[in-house]
């Protein structure tokens, strides 16, 4: 059974696509959300209202999770707006950015997707496991581009997307004494905002022609997942990324 009842929920990225859906998922089983966002206060209202609409508690707080000292102030706020402790974190923080090969990348462009999608992670996480109860749990968002490369002029955030993998496993052998369980979500093609924007249609039609069950996956599949690595129901899931890409790579 899947039971957040009085339970604390930062979810980084939580505003708007799948970020929006895990924030609704964890607040559907009774968590209280800390919704952080980057630059659209709007998506981040839209969904804290609703939340409480539906009978839960959620709060809005802005912060650049790649800045050290946005980090704390996020922690130090979901702390003193949303509750004394922290139970669950799920970074979803990410993003390609641009699609460049080798030749087109400056070490600036390397680093901004290497902060944006993994520098974020280990700030995040050290800034949480103070406050976190002994017993929590982690989820982390890496990409079947860990695995496979990534699409075209996709080299960098596919980098970042392994470093995840490898720090979800390190993390959660770290933290196992404590009870705490760090685990991965591993998304192929969902029907978000990321695809709107940087994959073609022709090539989103073509992909998902070839998934076997024959379509994209959609963000609420993703957080139902979350919700699920993020739980009691998954007591014995530790340092694991789970794929969910309707079958089209198996890692």
């Amino acid at each position: 059974m899947i039971d957040f009842s009085g339970k604390v929920a930062l979810v980084t990225g939580g505003a708007r696509d799948i970020g929006r859906e895990v924030s609704f998922a964890l607040a559907r089983h009774g968590a209280s959300l800390a919704v952080n966002y980057f630059d659209n206060p709007q998506d981040a209202n839209e969904t804290v209202q609703f939340i409480m609409k539906t009978g839960g508690k959620a709060s809005a707080i802005q912060a650049d999770v790649t800045k050290p000292q946005d980090v704390q102030r996020l922690v130090e706020s979901t702390l003193k707006h949303v509750g004394p402790k922290i139970d669950v974190l799920i970074h979803v923080v990410g993003g390609l950015v641009a699609r460049k090969k080798m030749e087109e990348m400056d070490e600036a462009f390397w680093d901004t997707v290497l902060d944006l999608n993994l520098k974020s992670a280990f700030l995040v996480c050290k800034a949480v496991l103070p406050h976190m109860v002994d017993g929590g749990s982690i989820v982390m968002f890496t990409s079947q581009a860990a695995r496979d490369g990534g699409g075209p002029g996709a080299i960098a955030y596919a980098t970042a997307k392994g470093g995840i993998l490898t720090f979800t496993r390190g993390l959660a052998k770290e933290l196992g004494p404590r009870k705490i369980r760090v685990n991965a979500v591993s998304p192929g093609m969902i029907n978000t905002t990321f695809h709107n924007t940087f994959t073609k249609p022709e090539v989103r039609q073509r992909v998902a022609g070839m998934t076997p069950l024959g379509r994209e996956g959609e963000a609420p599949e993703v957080a139902n997942l979350v919700a699920f690595l993020a739980s009691g129901a998954a007591s014995f899931i530790n340092g694991e990324s789970v794929e969910i890409n309707g079958g089209i790579f198996f890692a």
